[in-house]
């Protein structure tokens, strides 16, 4: 899984009119949970943009003077008006601990039953991946080639590599609904096949 970098300053002040002060300054407070003790530290609010606005996810690297941390981001408060970044809660990664993230579903393939008129329903955006911190996946790849219209691709064909699924086996990822185009042109179809010919004696 990619990576970026957050360099921050810990701090040591934590109630909350230090947390103010801190949001004021265009910071943002953050707490790093997962190892012997909290880590409270504050960074640049501009530092989180490729972290949180973006449907990728990723692992981060914290830099503070004299230590550095890999973690995943846990929890993420927003001002209900300004959707501003209030605080950041950050879980530590050790190599030889297995740790749960939601990934996104990357969608590859051609699916016969949307070439055929089919509409494609993406059913699960993200999904629940339980891994090593080397073997977390960038995505986890769904493919709708073999899907005709009226299927549907359950979690049990998608690929597992080095990390496990932790949804339940019926679980669908995706489907391929018959459109109204497709389902109009069928009845109309069946009607005339059921219909006399034209010109044809009783």
């Amino acid at each position: 899984m990619k990576s970026i970098t957050i360099k921050g300053s810990e701090r040591e002040s934590v109630g909350k009119a230090a947390t103010r002060t801190i949001r004021n300054a265009g910071m943002v407070p953050c707490v790093l949970y997962g190892g012997d003790q909290p880590v409270h530290f504050n960074a640049e609010e501009i530092a989180f943009k490729n972290l949180v606005y973006t449907p990728n996810v990723h692992t981060v690297v914290i830099e503070l003077p004299g230590a550095s941390y890999n973690a995943i981001l846990q929890d993420i408060q927003f001002h209900p008006v300004s959707d501003k970044i209030l605080h950041i809660d950050f879980y530590q990664l050790h190599d030889d601990k297995e740790i749960t993230m939601d990934v996104p579903v990357k969608i590859t393939g051609t699916s016969p039953g949307v070439l055929g008129g089919g509409v494609l329903r993406v059913n699960q955006r993200k999904l629940k991946v339980r891994a090593l911190p080397a073997n977390l996946p960038d995505f986890v790849e769904a493919n709708i080639s073999e899907l005709e219209m009226g299927n549907k691709l359950y979690i049990t064909k998608l690929v597992q590599d080095n990390f496990k699924l932790l949804q339940p086996d019926n679980t669908v990822v995706a489907q391929v609904r018959i459109s109204r185009a497709a389902m109009k042109a069928a009845q109309e179809a069946a009607k005339a096949a059921k219909a006399p010919a034209k010109g044809k004696k009783k």
